[in-house]
């Protein structure tokens, strides 16, 4: 059985940094990614990492968030700085097994159970 489990979510301040951690078991993916939910707002995209380890962001996190993964343990990671009040979400982990990268997140056919960040002024 496919399992994303995310850890490293918390209360930080804004200006603060955290690290995101999501580990897939069962199978190795080829794109992984994180996206993140609001309070009232819908679930976005966040940042995404191929198996080869091209990267793409979100305007919104580039030059703050980076992500990066272990293949070998099965791991994908987002390191966030420069965290913003607006950066507070649930953040979930997101696995493909497509050959292709997905363009939509009904194209991840596998999604953790998310991590809380909330980021205080």
């Amino acid at each position: 059985q496919v399992q994303l489990v995310e850890s490293g979510g918390g209360l930080v301040q804004a200006g603060g940094s955290l690290r995101l951690s999501c580990a897939a078991s069962g199978r190795t993916f080829s794109t992984m990614a994180w996206f993140r939910q609001a309070p009232g707002k819908e679930r976005e995209f966040a940042a995404f990492i191929t198996w080869s380890g091209g990267t793409y962001y979100a305007d919104s996190v580039k030059g703050r968030f980076t992500i990066s993964r272990d293949n070998a343990k099965k791991t994908v990671y987002l390191q966030m700085n420069s965290l913003k009040p607006e950066d507070t979400a649930v953040y979930y982990c997101a696995a493909s097994s497509r050959v292709e990268v997905p363009r939509s997140q009904a194209e991840y056919d596998n999604w953790g159970q998310g991590t809380q960040v909330t980021v205080s002024s």
